[in-house]
């Protein structure tokens, strides 16, 4: 019996609690921190589970053993960790965990931006990471959201490739880790191995579409007037929004030449342009691969996905203003695009 701790409460939580919770070798539970959330989801989730609508195959349905909001109900020997929220966060959790927690458990972000690593080292202790497997996604495996909390969950687009870094305790392989991912995940994507931590959190796809996309959507717009419906996110994105995001990875791919010069032992062949990132991501569910701007309103996964707002009302009517609190701004920004200058600085 594989004994999972999934900590989060959001998008991603949906897709991995009906995943892990739907094979009969696991026990899984959820832990939230967030005041109210697991309350609120447990009393969401139906007998017969989460419902995960899967692009590439049947539905989906797996209901958590438990919905917890204490890191001291947290199972005892726990297997595998995933965390799959905010890295402003991840030190919380972290915290909050570390009494509960025994060495050789295999702990890890769903995406693992933000210098996980050394955010586990400082919280958990170097001996306990070296006793234990350590792992970061790049990226999620999926873009998905929720239908109806607690309920139902789509995968609007499984990612092809996306590359995974694992530090493993001494006696473990990197790839029994990777292969435990994949009995929860199914066969996609592949996990290719990244070069190391640092070039999981510089290649970091988040900060570099969220905040340059909502840049490009409103630049010109009175964003104190209401909205009659959430305007599309990709596939509202203009030509002039698919230059800029080529620019600010263009700085990416500087920052990484000047490591490379300055530290020649260094590897960070896994930290790729976003033009590239989007093929090896999404392949053929793109439709028109000749730019960024078309890659992103042609992509299959990037449907129907909308600009975080805030619901209003107007005499009457529902409105909606941008929501600048969501995550693509108190998190994207502060803890992924200003380490990536972070970096650039030291």
């Amino acid at each position: 019996m594989l004994n999972i701790l999934l900590c989060g409460g959001g998008n991603a939580i949906h897709v991995l609690s009906a995943y892990a919770s739907a094979k009969s070798d696991t026990n899984v539970t959820i832990l939230s921190l967030f005041p109210g959330e697991a309350d609120k989801l447990r009393a969401a989730i139906p007998e017969e589970g989460i419902r995960c609508i899967n692009d590439l195959g049947n539905d989906v349905y797996g209901k958590p053993n438990a919905v917890i909001d204490k890191a001291e109900e947290v199972p005892k020997n726990v297997d595998l960790v995933i965390f799959a929220l905010p890295s402003f966060t991840h030190e919380m959790y972290l915290k909050a965990l570390k009494p509960y927690l025994k060495p050789g458990v295999t702990i890890g972000a769903m995406p693992g931006e933000g210098g996980f690593d050394l955010c586990a080292i400082h919280n958990l202790g170097a001996d306990f990471c070296r006793q234990s497997n350590l792992f970061a996604l790049e990226t999620l495996p999926w873009a998905c959201r929720i239908n109806e909390y607690g309920k139902s969950v789509e995968v609007l687009g499984t990612k092809k490739e996306v590359e995974v870094i694992v530090s493993p305790k001494r006696g473990t392989s990197k790839d029994s880790v990777s292969k435990v991912l994949h009995e929860l995940i199914g066969r996609l994507p592949e996990f290719d191995p990244a070069d190391n931590f640092l070039a999981v959190t510089l290649m970091n796809i988040n900060s570099v579409w969220h905040p340059t996309i909502s840049y490009g959507f409103y630049r010109n717009k009175d964003v104190a007037k209401p909205m009659d419906e959430p305007p599309l996110f990709y596939y509202g994105a203009d030509e002039y929004t698919g230059d800029k995001l080529a620019k600010v990875s263009d700085e990416v791919m500087e920052l990484k030449r000047v490591l490379l010069a300055k530290y020649p032992t260094l590897t960070l062949n896994s930290l790729h342009h976003v033009s590239e990132w989007m093929i090896r991501s999404y392949g053929d569910d793109i439709g028109d691969k000749s730019s960024i701007y078309t890659m992103l309103r042609t992509n299959k996964g990037y449907r129907g996905l909308t600009h975080p707002v805030k619901e209003v009302d107007v005499e009457g009517n529902n409105k909606y203003l941008p929501n600048f609190r969501y995550r693509y701004f108190t998190e994207d920004i502060p803890s992924k695009l200003q380490g990536c200058e972070n970096v650039d600085f030291f």
